[in-house]
């Protein structure tokens, strides 16, 4: 029995294309195309559709809004984002509302074959653009693994003793150095540590013990 897909594109000459490429594959087969999110939103339940192909760039709601909206309601569907979008912001929103896959609409059929087998199988088929853009950002904004690790013994010593609910001036003399280098020091923990307040280094610092 073939595998039912439904379609979310407002581009009428796209959509019916990909129908086309879907019934003559003999795997799957399009059980309806819906230009917008609200009209996906008014068909789709019902039908239960295996996959969805949705674009981003849609009328009223967009694509991402549209796959937010519809994952509730259909538990047992994937959704794959379909479209020529490929900016940072567009394909976070989509893979946070629900999309497990992402495939530009330059894509071959072929590829576009490929990517719903994968997603049949349990992948989460990406265009190579598109996974480069996503490891990126992952590099750019993920949290330092390091913490509380990557201060240097001295950086350490500061925060143990500013820890402790001693002032600059306390500190410096404890460790007998300048006021100016405990400043200095402070200013780097806090780089390293991705916090803009004593409170919030010595909370990570306990957390490291």
């Amino acid at each position: 029995m073939p595998v039912t897909v439904a379609i979310v594109e407002d581009h009428a000459g796209f959509a019916e294309g990909i129908r086309l490429l879907l019934d003559q594959s003999g795997e799957f087969t399009c059980v309806a195309i819906c230009p917008s999110a609200e009209h996906a939103l008014a068909t789709l339940p019902a039908l239960k559709p295996d996959i969805v192909l949705v674009d981003i760039g849609l009328p009223g709601a967009s694509g991402a809004e549209c796959v937010r909206d519809l994952a509730p309601l259909l538990p047992a569907t994937v959704f794959m984002m379909l479209t020529v979008a490929d900016d940072y912001e567009r394909i976070y929103q989509a893979l946070k509302a629900g999309a497990t896959g992402y495939l530009l609409k330059r894509s071959t059929g072929a590829d576009v074959l490929a990517a719903l087998r994968e997603l049949r199988a349990g992948g989460s088929p990406m265009s190579g653009a598109i996974a480069r853009k996503v490891i990126a950002a992952f590099r750019e904004f993920a949290p330092s693994p390091d913490g509380v690790d990557s201060l240097s013994l001295r950086e350490r010593e500061v925060l143990e003793a500013l820890a402790t609910g001693a002032g600059y001036k306390q500190v410096a003399a404890r460790l007998g150095v300048g006021y100016g280098t405990v400043h200095t020091h402070v200013n780097h923990i806090y780089k390293k540590l991705h916090v803009h307040s004593r409170a919030a280094a010595v909370r990570k610092l306990k957390l490291s013990r």
